[in-house]
């Protein structure tokens, strides 16, 4: 193609392409974004370092007239100040000159010493190495924040060892992260590193969940028209209780499973032929809400079985808790004093599992999974299982992926998946399919004879079911 034909002269070229040649040229085109990337990363990393607060006014970014180096960055790419400002973030971590061995101990000979590399080192070498994007890179580095420092009373021995272990078990977080980064959203990443930082630091993740629930609030204004807005900061549990009410009620219009029982299948097809738009609808349960009160009948308000959050808590074999949970759906920390008031309001149901998060089968009694089952499915899979896709458990179904007529097929758990319904649909129908060797990752297998893929388990349930090995300080340790 002439190098002058220009936009128009692309659109007839690519138009004109077979469908694997459009998804081949899209492939091509984001690798060489990803080049383009580093690039971009690399410059701002040094207007940042050029423009540094002792620089003062000769600095790069302010001789030309801007006060920091990410108003210079949005100016030259047309970006948001958001995402200038994650450009520099993440150039300057780019650029920054990678960690030595400590010199005393390397002169010394100190038996055992190791070189005092960064934690996120595994994030900086996805990143250089095109593996990573800069969004999936800040995603995780913000999201795992920085370990936590051991107390003041401890004998500087002791301190050094709690850093070292600290180090160790946020590397290897970063590590697993990067290596399912092709498999999850940026969204999901970001929320599976606060999950995992939360498991592996149980006293700030208490910390963190007390901030959030400090800063909620609700405020409502007129504005210059007379139109009465609000804004609402939520907490961990007012969020994800949100989350269940409207996804109870909305479900049906954004893809969730197929209703079973004819009266719901109903409901649910009126539901998607209603004219008012999600937000609309949104607004109109929230308001039936507030009016029904706590006294309502379920199904009068929530159109189908009433709306609540299933948390998921580890219990060690000797019976011990894990200081830290998560809900079913989004997967998202909570502290055991939150868990342990859920649980006076609505007790608990056992599941138990391997090391691998696979709970107890129950054999080829029935052909559909059972409600206990379908909780052991939501805690080992999370939600979705399908590669890219981040849809929680509640909006699943369960595959079986040994057909029940034509390979005898088992309900258990280790032969079933969490797909939402158009994946589900889609494997059924597009020629896909999902094997599994004993215990080892589910693979999913294009049509075609395409290489499959494998399907490996959320970063952030791996790390709950058994840690990481080796496993990271639980409590920071107190003086003896």
């Amino acid at each position: 193609m002439p190098e002058d034909a220009g936009v128009e002269g692309l659109q007839d070229v690519v138009a004109r392409l077979g469908g694997d040649d459009v998804v081949a040229v899209l492939e091509e085109a984001a690798q060489i974004g990803l080049w383009a990337q580093q690039v971009q990363l690399v410059a701002s990393g040094v207007i940042a370092t050029r423009s540094s607060r002792e620089a003062g006014h000769s600095g790069l970014a302010q001789s030309r007239g801007h006060r920091t180096p990410a108003a210079l960055v949005q100016e030259i790419t047309g970006t948001t100040k958001g995402e200038a400002a994650r450009v520099v973030r993440v150039g300057t971590d780019l650029i920054a000159p990678a960690p030595v061995p400590d010199a005393a101990a390397t002169a010394n000979d100190t038996p055992g010493a190791t070189p005092d590399v960064a934690w996120w080192e595994p994030l900086r070498g996805a990143l250089h190495a095109n593996t990573i994007s800069s969004a999936a890179y800040d995603a995780i580095r913000r999201g795992l924040g920085e370990p936590p420092e051991a107390g003041e009373e401890l004998s500087d021995e002791a301190r050094t060892g709690f850093a070292e272990s600290s180090r160790e078990a946020w590397r290897q977080a970063a590590e697993q992260l990067v290596g399912e980064a092709s498999e999850r959203t940026v969204e999901e990443l970001a929320q599976a590193a606060r999950t995992v930082r939360d498991l592996l630091d149980p006293e700030g993740a208490e910390a963190r969940f007390l901030a959030r629930f400090e800063k909620r609030s609700f405020r409502r204004w007129k504005d210059a028209d007379g139109l009465n807005r609000a804004s609402l900061i939520l907490d961990d549990e007012g969020a994800a209780f949100l989350d269940s009410v409207e996804n109870a009620a909305l479900r049906p219009r954004r893809g969730g499973p197929r209703f079973v029982d004819p009266e719901e299948k109903r409901d649910a097809d009126a539901l998607v032929e209603d004219a008012r738009t999600n937000d609309q609808l949104s607004y109109d349960l929230f308001m039936d809400i507030l009016r029904a009160g706590v006294l309502a009948d379920p199904a009068a308000v929530y159109g189908t079985r009433q709306a609540g959050v299933r948390l998921v808590q580890v219990i060690d074999p000797m019976g011990s808790p894990f200081p830290v949970g998560h809900t079913e759906d989004g997967l998202t920390a909570l502290p055991a004093a939150a868990i342990d008031q859920n649980i006076c309001n609505t007790g608990t149901v056992d599941v138990t599992i391997d090391a691998c998060g696979n709970p107890l089968d129950v054999g080829r009694e029935q052909r559909l999974f059972t409600s206990r089952q379908r909780i052991g499915l939501a805690i080992r899979d999370g939600g979705c299982r399908w590669k890219g896709c981040d849809l929680p458990a509640s909006y699943c179904e369960a595959h079986h992926i040994d057909e029940w007529d034509r390979d005898g097929g088992r309900t258990d758990i280790d032969r079933g998946i969490l797909l939402c319904r158009f994946h589900h649909m889609n494997l059924h129908h597009g020629g896909w399919r999902i094997t599994r060797s004993g215990k080892n990752d589910f693979e999913l297998h294009p049509p075609g004879g395409k290489p499959p893929i494998l399907l490996s388990p959320r970063a952030a349930l791996t790390v709950a079911w058994a840690g990481i090995d080796p496993p990271p300080p639980r409590f920071r340790p107190t003086a003896a």
